[in-house]
């Protein structure tokens, strides 16, 4: 039976662990997609524009919300991100699994949208902010001036962890991953995902009623 795809929006604060979760679940099932986002910052040494990012200028970008092809989009440091619509919509129509790793302001407007009710959204929690600033320092990618700015950020981030449906504590990357699986396993199956099941369920009658 087709079922409808899933939007499955996974947020927490810098450091926690979302885009190294979001890599195991794409490794784990090649099923579900990471929504390329676009970005007015410019791209960085190695990336490719439709690969990490569509990068796009300031003016283009403010078109696209402008225009409605922003499924959500928020200002981060500078820089504007987003998600362009019409791919999102197409893969939930062909009934594919979108990854979006994105903060809580985008969350909260893909849970707003016309989609929202095609999305399952999860939190990862740090298991302590000490750990939390040692893995963005253990990264050794960014200044003490960036590291600062993050979390400082990080406490609004996680002000917003019961908007989401599901709350995890990364204390644990492998049992982290695990949860997350079945999670997903089990949002797959809800009845509303799967709209063959009506007519499933009207070919079963219909043997009933031939053996009657």
């Amino acid at each position: 039976m087709q079922r409808r795809g899933l939007l499955i929006i996974l947020s927490s604060p810098s450091g926690a662990g979302k885009s190294t979760l979001a890599r195991r679940l794409m490794a784990w099932d090649d099923g579900i997609r990471f929504s390329v986002s676009a970005t007015t910052r410019p791209p960085r040494a190695g990336e490719e524009d439709g690969r990490e990012y569509h990068f796009r200028s300031r003016a283009m970008f403010e078109a696209m919300v402008t225009d409605g092809d922003m499924l959500e989009h928020a200002e981060v440091f500078g820089n504007y991100y987003g998600t362009p619509r019409a791919p999102v919509e197409a893969a939930l129509a062909e009934g594919r699994d979108t990854l979006f790793d994105i903060d809580w302001q985008g969350g909260q407007q893909i849970r707003n949208s016309t989609l929202g009710k095609d999305a399952v959204s999860i939190f990862v929690l740090p298991p302590s902010i000490a750990e939390l600033e040692a893995r963005l320092q253990g990264r050794a990618q960014d200044s003490a001036e960036v590291i600062a700015g993050r979390m400082a950020r990080s406490r609004d981030e996680i002000s917003h962890w019961a908007e989401y449906d599901y709350v995890l504590v990364n204390d644990d990357l492998d049992a982290t991953e695990a949860a997350l699986r079945t999670i997903i396993t089990a949002e797959r199956l809800r009845r509303d995902r799967q709209p063959g099941l009506n007519d499933f369920v009207r070919g079963l009658n219909a043997e009933f009623a031939a053996r009657a």
